[in-house]
């Protein structure tokens, strides 16, 4: 698997990407920077990678979980419910393709704001 660093301000997080096709094109993307948009517990932004939903793409997802939001171009890191869940799950605005997973404690997230700087690059 292959190995990126989210950095955050003062945050810095180890996650490995998924063997998918749309992972693929998001690792011949980097290193990527933008500024985060967050929803509930979750934090997105567009990504310079274009890709149709897949066949495994979830409509619920898991606490670390890296996904690919067509709809939006985006990369999205999910660490907790978002405004459309219920009760305890972690759902996206609509399905996503889940193009890897948060190694570190994806808590540390909580604390990032919207508008707050991120990039993605290679380990």
């Amino acid at each position: 698997m292959k190995k990126i660093r989210i950095i955050v301000d003062d945050i810095s997080a180890v996650a490995e990407l998924s063997g998918s096709k749309t992972s693929e094109a998001i690792w011949d993307a980097l290193p990527i920077e933008n500024t985060v948009n967050t929803w509930g517990e979750e934090i997105y932004f567009e990504i310079p990678v274009k890709s149709a939903l897949d066949e495994n793409a979830k409509e619920v997802v898991g606490k670390g979980d890296l996904g690919y939001w067509p709809s939006g171009r985006a990369f999205c890191i999910f660490f907790g419910p978002t405004p459309a869940s219920e009760g305890d799950e972690i759902r996206p605005a609509s399905a996503v393709n889940i193009v890897g997973k948060v190694s570190d404690d994806v808590e540390m997230f909580k604390s990032v704001q919207d508008g707050t700087n991120i990039k993605l690059e290679r380990m």
